[in-house]
Order: structure tokens, then sequence, then C-alpha cells
């Protein structure tokens, strides 16, 4: 008898183990993971793609994202990107109001190990006043 609850033990930590060491993770990989556009004057509405593909071997889910101000919006895709796929995320931000060095970051929440991955871009904005 104390051998089957042995077997039943040793069968069972197998497949217990077996199940946590085989984890289904997906993974960002950005190419370029920060953008600098050129120099642009106040007003005009820049757009750049973020382009990615899900290195992980489940499919990649973006939750949300966070941006320092309205200026800066985001589309990203609503729906699982599977392994192996490629897909991108639109950046568009509106300089009106801007002026000077911009340094913006996106956190985009999804379900990878790090939970958050962060874009950067940056412009340098002319001022619509000094060019009166």
């Amino acid at each position: 008898m104390k051998l089957y609850f042995k077997l039943i033990f040793v069968v069972t930590f197998l497949i217990f183990n077996s199940a946590f060491c085989i984890s289904q993770e997906a993974e960002f990989y950005f190419k370029k993971s920060t953008h600098k556009f050129p120099k642009t004057n106040e007003g005009n509405e820049l757009v750049h793609y973020f382009v990615f593909k899900n290195k992980g071997n489940a499919p990649l889910i973006i939750k949300s994202f966070t941006v320092a101000c309205h200026c800066t919006k985001i589309d990203f895709p609503e729906y699982p990107i599977p392994p192996g796929k490629t897909d991108s995320i639109k950046l568009t931000f509106d300089t009106k109001g801007k002026f000077g060095q911009q340094d913006r970051s996106i956190i985009i929440s999804s379900n990878t190990k790090r939970k958050e991955t962060i874009l950067n871009f940056r412009v340098y904005v002319f001022s619509e006043k000094k060019k009166k």
C-alpha cells in the first residue's frame, strides 16, 4: 500500500512540475523602442508606428497605455497577437501649444512577464511666436 501512495505522489509531482516548467508567456520585441522625429513647427501633428513582434509562446494582449498629456494619442491592437506575429502601435503627437525639446514616454500595459513596456519619442518644436 505504501508503494502505491509513493507512486501516486511521484506521478502527481511530475505532472505538476512539468506544467509549471513549460510556462506560456508573451514577449514584446521592438527593433526600436525610441523614435526621434525631425525638428518641426508648432501646430503639426506627428505620426509614428512602433512595430513589434510577439517573441513569446503565448498570445500577446495589450491591456492599456499611459501618457503624460492629451497631446499624445495611442492606437493599439485590441485583439491578441499570436506568437511570432508582427503588429504595430500607432503614436500621434499634436504639437499645438508645445515648443522646445519634447521628450515623452508611453507606458504600455500587457500580459508580458514585465507587465509594462516603455516607448519613448523625442522632437524639437519651433514656437509659432518666434516666427512672427
